[in-house]
């Protein structure tokens, strides 16, 4: 029987924000969503990608003759160091060893379900004693969604809690596929308006909503989180449009409360290294004052909030 296997391009141990307890949080490429605030664009397309640091780059030439695709070139001059984009990685990371300075990293590797269950259990002792366990998000977890499953299934099976972080941004049989194996949904919502929502992050957010509803009305334990931009999404109207969502549903025990994300430009210096243009414009950065506005809003309403601060 072949192994499925998963697309992933970072392993995060001893996460503390994403779900409850210490956990080891795994990242899945592909996403379907093309969020302009992304934080991990790296994690965007399901393909290797060469995060390129030119300020690192001594030009010395030594990743050229060691591609076999001919993506790492040199200026006609022979003087300057050049990345390809037209040219696909084939992730061998032949570059990545023969680059002096650390200027080069291959994202992406292709892992066997039993290479990444052997990578969660190496901690399993943090779990137990935090009542933390293993978080599924990317990219998008669901854009991958037989792997994300099969993974999820194991882990429940060995007595691994589990959570996925995921934008909700899927067919209704894909929620509803993994739902059994996730113990915590993190669920974005990113804009209540959809025509805006659809400027910001490239879809509609209908069946993210339709989604969302359905795990709150069938028990499956949701916790809402908001990435928060200034005059993108925290007025006291998109606020509003939240709450009236999520009344109906606030004493239901599966409703986990909210969790405010604060933008942040951790994201920035990797578009750099892709040679892609960051989308945001101006600081939408929130001040704490902002932050407490915003908090004390969606207190007001009974509802359990939670500011993340990274």
């Amino acid at each position: 029987m072949i192994e499925r296997k998963a697309q992933i391009f970072n392993i995060q141990k001893y996460n503390m924000y994403d779900g409850p307890g210490v956990r080891t949080l795994v990242f899945f490429q592909g996403c379907p969503l093309r969020c302009e605030w992304c934080s991990n664009p790296e994690g965007q397309l399901k393909k290797f990608q060469v995060l390129f640091k030119k300020d690192a780059c001594i030009n010395c030439g030594a990743c050229v003759p060691v591609c076999p695709v001919g993506l790492h070139q040199m200026t006609a001059d022979g003087k300057t160091h050049k990345v390809d984009r037209n040219i696909e990685c084939i992730g061998c990371r032949k570059c990545e060893s023969a680059c002096f300075q650390k200027a080069l990293a291959i994202v992406g590797e292709t892992k066997t379900i039993s290479e990444l269950i052997d990578v969660i259990e190496e901690d399993r002792a943090f779990y137990d004693t935090s009542g933390g366990g293993v978080t599924l998000g990317g990219g998008e977890v669901l854009a991958q969604p037989q792997a994300a499953a099969s993974l999820l299934q194991v882990c429940k099976q060995r007595g691994i809690t589990t959570a996925i972080e995921t934008c909700g941004y899927a067919r209704p049989e894909v929620i509803k596929k993994v739902a059994p194996f996730v113990d915590n949904f993190l669920y974005d919502v990113k804009h209540m308006n959809s025509e805006r929502h659809l400027e910001l992050t490239g879809v509609r957010n209908e069946m993210i909503l339709d989604n969302l509803i359905w795990l709150l009305e069938n028990k499956h334990n949701v916790k809402i989180r908001i990435p928060l931009l200034k005059g993108v999404n925290d007025g006291e109207n998109d606020i509003l449009q939240l709450i009236e969502l999520l009344k109906p549903y606030q004493d239901f025990k599966n409703f986990k409360g909210v969790d405010l994300l604060p933008y942040h430009k951790m994201g920035v210096n990797k578009y750099k290294q892709l040679d892609w243009e960051y989308p945001v414009t101006g600081d939408p950065k929130l001040s704490d004052a902002d932050l407490e506005s915003i908090e004390n809003n969606i207190k007001k309403y009974d509802f359990p909030v939670y500011v993340v601060r990274h």
